[in-house]
């Protein structure tokens, strides 16, 4: 929320700061450390969680970076360097391309190719028909913007053989790897083993504070290396980021599916209601979408008012669409959702629209 918002009490919003304050995570931290962990090294937080994560992704080598948007756009450069290609594809809602300022163009002079319909999952059908020699292509597991929609396993498997038939890399956005695993149900290692390099994020899943991590075969992750040098990512200190991400890594693998069926329960209660929609009916991950028949504007205040008024939040943002009478927000279930009630908030959710037609 910005300076001057109400202060929240409960919140649906995974990102909101009651579970993010700062002696709330160093609390956690702490749990993790001695008097003799050395801050950097190879007994040191960074290298701990790289070796972890490079393990339970059956990579040979990963590499923390203090964002996704530079690693991603790290490995994407190794790989159009590597093929003398400048072209990689991906869903129309790539986060490389509608969040990051178009930094692949910008810094790397590499070219998007957007495959496939926007408000659909990409189709081997819509890979095929690229028709250009392409670096690499990028598939985002859950795709967010689609409401964590996932393509099934056999399919992807054969988006991704296809595509390395042509001598593209295949890259794995995994920033909520975890929440796609709930889906697939397949270790962490099988799904990132489609892939010759795969991003998690530190602070989606693992809730940590920031930072990403890089995975892939030992020459990649070098090369890649050499540019986070270069784009000023080789960060000293970066223990205290690795360590929060540690702590989120104990306990996500164990607490993602009970995740996944409160996001099943809600989206249920929701639907049941029938105020309110949701995409997809029902949630394949953790992640899904709830589409309201009211402006987004409308709805923005709606939801400030419910904040002042019950310190309730229920989500980070309020999404546009092509109809102006209507609007959508994401909701990822962890614990801050935990402890809502499928009732509770389809109850919520009709009290927000109950407010814009006022």
């Amino acid at each position: 929320m910005a300076d001057g918002d109400p202060p929240v009490r409960r919140a649906l919003f995974l990102h909101a700061p009651i579970r993010r304050r700062p002696r709330a995570v160093l609390e956690r931290m702490l749990e993790l450390v001695d008097d003799d962990t050395p801050p950097d090294g190879p007994d040191g937080p960074v290298a701990v969680l790289e070796r972890r994560l490079a393990g339970l992704l059956g990579k040979e080598r990963a590499l923390f970076f203090p964002s996704g948007t530079m690693a991603q756009q790290a490995v994407l450069r190794v790989y159009a360097d590597r093929g003398g290609r400048r072209t990689f594809a991906g869903h129309p809602f790539t986060h490389l391309d509608v969040w990051e300022e178009q930094g692949y163009n910008a810094v790397h002079g590499l070219r998007f190719r957007r495959t496939g319909d926007p408000y659909e999952l990409m189709t081997a059908q819509d890979l095929c028909a690229i028709g250009e020699p392409l670096a690499a292509v990028v598939w985002e597991l859950p795709q967010r913007d689609l409401g964590g929609l996932l393509p099934e396993w056999d399919e992807l498997g054969e988006q991704v053989g296809l595509m390395r038939a042509t001598g593209a890399a295949a890259h794995l956005d995994g920033a909520r790897l975890w929440e796609a695993q709930t889906y697939y149900r397949r270790p962490l290692d099988e799904i990132a083993g489609l892939f010759d390099s795969v991003y998690v994020s530190l602070y989606k899943s693992l809730q940590g504070v920031r930072g990403a991590v890089l995975a892939g075969d030992a020459g990649t992750v070098a090369a890649a290396g050499v540019w986070r040098q270069r784009l000023g990512g080789g960060i000293a200190d970066a223990w205290p980021l690795a360590l929060a991400a540690l702590a989120g890594l104990g306990t996500v693998g164990e607490r993602m599916p009970v995740y996944r069926e409160h996001a099943i329960a809600i989206a249920a209660a929701i639907n049941a209601d029938g105020a309110a929609r949701t995409r997809p009916d029902p949630p394949q991950t953790p992640l899904f979408h709830v589409h309201l028949p009211a402006p987004r504007r409308a709805v923005e205040q709606a939801g400030r008012a419910l904040l002042e008024e019950q310190g309730v939040q229920l989500w980070g943002r309020v999404r546009s669409g092509p109809d102006p009478s209507r609007c959508s927000f994401e909701v990822t279930v962890g614990e801050n959702a935990m402890d809502f009630t499928p009732e509770e908030v389809a109850a919520l959710i009709r009290d927000v629209l109950t407010r814009t037609a006022k």
